[in-house]
């Protein structure tokens, strides 16, 4: 079974008509449990006093986080991230499910970096080589499956 194409951007309003902040809060608590390891090794050290932007132009949703105070913060879309990604649902869900890697992604113009290069190429290789902890492999199968539904129909 999959979504038609046409039904994931209204499925989303809910989360539009939802101020930014939220949807960034509610994001950094999740990234907060799923790379607590990795924020405790100093990995996302990079990411200290900087802001990150990450758009899901096919949901038209927004977030920004950084990292203040050895945690992932959310912030509003009053703040100006130093760096920003943006692409479509399925390919965020296919780099977190591990389906395809960032560099796949970002050469295949599917995802999109503006701002710091510096600070997104230290994102991007990052991302690459995080491997989520075994018990969060629930949450990972679950996001394939959900790149399942949401993969377009060839």
């Amino acid at each position: 079974m999959r979504f038609p194409e046409g039904l994931i951007r209204p499925l989303s309003l809910p989360l539009r008509l939802l101020p930014g902040r939220l949807h960034s809060q509610a994001l950094a608590t999740m990234l907060n449990r799923v790379m607590k390891d990795s924020i405790a090794e100093g990995e996302l050290d990079f990411l200290l006093g900087r802001r990150v932007g990450i758009e899901i132009a096919d949901l038209g949703v927004r977030y920004c986080l950084g990292m203040t105070g050895g945690h992932i913060r959310g912030y509003g879309s009053d703040s100006s991230p130093d760096a920003s990604i943006s692409g479509q649902l399925i390919d965020f869900l296919q780099l977190a499910a591990r389906r395809e890697d960032a560099d796949t992604l970002f050469f295949q113009r599917r995802l999109r970096m503006s701002g710091d290069t510096e600070l997104g190429l230290y994102l991007k290789n990052f991302l690459d080589a995080f491997e989520p902890p075994e018990r969060w492999k629930p949450l990972t199968r679950a996001l394939d499956r959900l790149a399942d539904l949401s993969a377009p129909r060839q």
